[in-house]
């Protein structure tokens, strides 16, 4: 059973969760534009180039996912916080280690739940 990080540590993890917070929303932000639909105009964009374009929106969209999917974590990472829970693993209660923590504010699991949940899920 690993430690539990102490309150300063704890203050200065939900510190950080909210600048990875203002960090994400400023990514998704960024990148939208570049999530949007490709034009169909091809008299002003040549079928190559407009494959490059179809290629470069999947890959934002890709990287906006990504990012959403990182918001929300850090959202109910932020709500653990709040309720008093954060640090611990939602799967088995113990405490996250404060390494795991400082690496990944977000992680909502200790190390061995996170292993057998990427285990059983085939990742």
């Amino acid at each position: 059973m690993s430690e539990e990080p102490d309150a300063d540590e704890a203050t200065a993890l939900a510190v950080r969760l909210r600048e990875l917070e203002g960090e994400l929303l400023e990514a998704l932000s960024a990148g939208a534009d570049a999530a949007d639909p490709v034009a169909l105009d091809q008299s002003r964009v040549g079928r190559v180039s407009r494959g490059d374009a179809l290629q470069q929106q999947a890959m934002a969209q890709a990287g906006q996912r990504v990012l959403r999917q990182r918001l929300a974590a850090v959202r109910a990472a932020l709500a653990r916080v709040a309720s008093g829970d954060y640090g611990r693993c939602t799967e088995c209660d113990d405490p996250i280690a404060p390494a795991r923590l400082q690496r990944q504010p977000e992680a909502e699991r200790c190390v061995r739940c996170q292993s057998a949940s990427e285990g059983a899920s085939g990742r």
